[in-house]
This record gives structure tokens, C-alpha cells and sequence, in this order.
């Protein structure tokens, strides 16, 4: 569904009532009764999962599940699978200048690529909110080519290599974002998470450079780039902001009044209720007071969006899920005054 994102946000910051987008698929693939292999190689079965949470609870949008191998796969990197768990990349695919120049730019119809693609395809045919695709930031996937651990040093001994496998990774990913684009998604939640262990310097140069280039070949009123970076803990806002992109999504790992005070106020500013030491650990009574005086210390900034601080795992308790609604839904009937 066609949905005007610059309309959508402007009627969140003006209103007095909070929303909230959690991401989270898990409980809905809980819900089908089938496990996260089968949501991660099966569009129609991801699709079937993220509709049946929206029809459960009250998200503002849908969001898809947060899958940092699908694009590691497309350019060729080996991937571990298992039942219940997030796939993940094994080993290094390219280690030097000579192979990320032999590197190609993948096809859109490599690995599981297409399988996404139909997911928010099949969401956006059936629903009247907003459907936010997912994807992996350049920088996050060159670490799961290079070596996480290895192009950090790279970065300062071999520059000029990681900012080329970059302008590839940038390249594909913005050719996938554009095909979302397509499909009927209405925006995308771009997971960062490697950024954050660099400074704010070297997160703009090696992240946000590549990032903005990505924002200003897609983003536009119909379609919203929502920047995600749980692993900031404050040192890189800046140059998180510094993308342009339509909303920034934050981790646990940071305090969300020194978020919102470091972004914009006409952006969306979405964090960050731990999504393992509270949505699936704590108890449901726990989760709530911990909602609820997010809820209170945000009160005074118009463009927060109650969300998890990342995706969600599985086996979530769904009362936890409940109680995390009954938390912004008393918010919003003014119960804490």
C-alpha cells in the first residue's frame, strides 16, 4: 500500500498520543507454529508471520525480521543455518585488495534475496500500514565479508580496500533497497550494528558516507530509510545523523534522552526496551515498570517511538509481548499522570 512517510511521520510528531513499533517476527513464527529456518528461506511463511502479529497487536507498522546473512550470502559468504536460530555468516570471504577487486556486485536473484523480496511483497499486499523492509548496512557487511575483527585494522592499514569493498557493498544494497522499494515496502530499517564500535570520525567516514549515498537514492516521501546502530552507545550519533535519513533506531546499550537530544526533532527517534534481559527474560510485571518509565522519560519529545532495542528473539513469553502494550496503552489514556 502506497502510504505518504513524510505524511505519516508528520501526524506522529503531532500528536500527544505515543506509538510503538517493536521489531520483532519471532513471536509470529512461534505463532504459526513454525520455526525460523522455515521464515528465513520461506517468503510466503516470513509474510504469513509478520501479518498475523500485526492483526495480534497494535504496531504502528510491520516490520520484517532482522537477518544480517542475507546479503553476506548473495555476494558468496557461507552461512550457517540451524532450526531455531538467526543464520549466520562462517568465516571471511574476501581477505585483500586483489580479491575485493575480483569481488563482483551480486545479482538480486543470488541466495535467499528474492525470498525477502516476496515476504514484504506479500505484507504490503495485505495491510494498511506501513511495511518496513529490512536490510544490512555497508559497513555491517563488509565486517561479515572481511572479518569483523580484521578490517577494523584494515580500515588504517589498507583504507583504500575497505572503501572499495564498501562502494560495493553500497551498490548492492542499494539495488535490493530499490527493488524493496518495488515490492510495496514503504520503508527500511537499515541495521548498522558494527558502527558502533568505531568513533564518531571513523563512523562517518567508513558508515555514514556510504549510508547517505544509499538515503539519496532512495528515500523520498513514499519511502523512509530508518537508520539502526544498537551497538552506539553515544560516541557516534553525530554521524548517525549525519546520513539524513527519516528516523534513527537505537540499541539498549544508550540512554534515549541522549539520543533524542542528539537527533533532530522532526525525525523519528525509535529504542530501546532490552530485547533479551527484559522482552524474554524478565517477568511481565518487570517489563511493564521498565516500559512505562521509558514512556515517562520520553514524555516531552513528540518524535519517540517505543520500540525493542533490536530484533526480538525467539520464545518471547507473549504475555511480556502484552504487558508491553499495556504499558503505552495506559501512557496514552494518561493513567500516569
Amino acid at each position: 500500500m502506497k502510504i505518504n512517510m513524510k505524511e505519516w511521520i508528520a501526524s506522529i510528531l503531532g500528536s500527544e498520543k505515543r506509538i510503538a513499533i517493536p521489531v520483532m517476527t519471532h513471536s509470529g513464527i512461534e505463532l504459526l507454529g513454525h520455526t525460523v529456518y522455515d521464515a528465513v528461506t520461506n517468503g510466503e511463511i516470513h509474510a504469513r508471520a509478520v501479518k498475523l502479529l500485526a492483526e495480534k497487536y497494535p504496531s504502528a507498522a510491520s516490520s520484517v525480521i532482522m537477518d544480517l546473512t542475507v546479503e553476506a550470502e548473495a555476494f558468496g559468504a557461507e552461512i550457517h543455518y540451524s532450526k531455531n536460530e538467526v543464520p549466520s555468516v562462517i568465516g571471511r570471504l574476501v581477505s585483500n585488495l586483489e580479491e575485493v577487486e575480483k569481488l563482483q556486485i551480486p545479482s538480486l536473484e543470488n541466495g535467499r534475496v528474492q525470498e525477502y523480496i516476496k515476504a514484504n511483497r506479500l505484507i504490503a499486499e495485505d495491510t494498511s500500514k506501513p511495511v518496513v523492509a529490512g536490510c544490512i548496512g555497508p559497513y555491517s557487511l563488509a565486517g561479515r565479508l572481511y572479518d569483523m575483527s580484521e578490517i577494523m585494522m584494515a580500515m588504517y592499514i589498507e583504507p583504500d580496500c575497505i572503501k572499495l569493498l564498501l562502494s560495493k557493498c553500497t551498490e548492492f544494497i542499494k539495488n535490493y533497497c530499490v527493488a524493496l522499494k518495488s515490492a510495496g515496502a514503504n520503508g527500511i530499517l537499515m541495521a548498522e550494528p558494527a558502527a558502533g564500535l568505531l568513533s564518531n570520525e571513523a563512523c562517518l567516514e567508513f558508515s555514514s558516507t556510504y549510508v547517505q549515498e544509499i538515503v539519496s537514492e532512495v528515500q523520498d516521501e513514499s519511502f523512509s530509510i530508518f537508520l539502526h546502530n544498537c551497538g552506539n552507545s553515544g560516541q557516534c550519533t553525530k554521524a548517525m545523523v549525519a546520513t539524513g535519513a527519516y528516523g534513527y533506531h537505537f540499541g539498549n546499550g544508550i540512554d534515549m534522552l541522549l539520543a533524542l537530544d542528539q537527533c533532530p526533532k522532526d525525525v523519528l527517534v525509535m529504542g530501546n526496551i532490552d530485547p533479551v534481559s527484559m522482552f524474554k527474560m524478565a517477568s511481565s510485571r518487570v517489563l511493564y515498570d521498565a516500559t512505562k518509565d521509558l514512556l515517562l522519560r520520553t514524555a516531552n519529545y513528540p518524535n519517540f517511538v517505543l520500540s525493542s532495542g533490536c530484533d526480538t528473539p525467539p520464545e518471547v513469553p507473549f504475555e511480556n509481548i502484552e504487558m508491553f502494550y499495556k504499558a503505552l496503552a495506559d501512557f496514552n489514556r494518561g493513567m500516569y499522570d
